[in-house]
């Protein structure tokens, strides 16, 4: 696990395509899901340490997602994605166990700041 590998969950699948495209020229190995559901399959077969989730999806929500996340795979790392201007759900988030929480629109290096971070913690010990 030296490289670093991260699952980007959202439903706006222009927005995620690009944001992988953009990861993957910084050498940062990406897998991309469009809804909950699928994102927990890939989770159970490709382990990544780092998921980025959008907080707010038709079907599965990105609390919801989480919360299994965290519950099953406890060292991953998760970092949500909030929009519409409202931080409820990602202070929620954190009181669950959430990483840390960025707002949409997402500045890239940020974002690889954050997943860099997310990413070490998940090498720890202790959950």
């Amino acid at each position: 696990m030296d490289q670093l590998k991260v699952l980007l969950v959202d439903d706006e699948e222009e927005f995620v395509t690009t944001l992988a495209e953009r990861l993957q020229i910084r050498d940062i190995e990406t897998i991309v899901a469009f809804d909950g559901e699928r994102a927990l399959q890939i989770i159970e077969t490709e382990r990544p340490p780092v998921v980025v989730l959008d907080v707010m999806m038709p079907g599965l929500g990105g609390l919801d997602v989480m919360r299994h996340i965290k519950r099953e795979h406890p060292r991953t790392q998760v970092i949500l994605l909030t929009g519409h201007g409202s931080t409820q759900d990602g202070i929620k988030g954190m009181h669950m166990g959430a990483f840390d929480y960025i707002m949409k629109p997402v500045q890239i290096e940020d974002l690889i700041k954050k997943m860099n971070e997310a990413f070490e913690a998940s090498k720890k010990d202790t959950p």
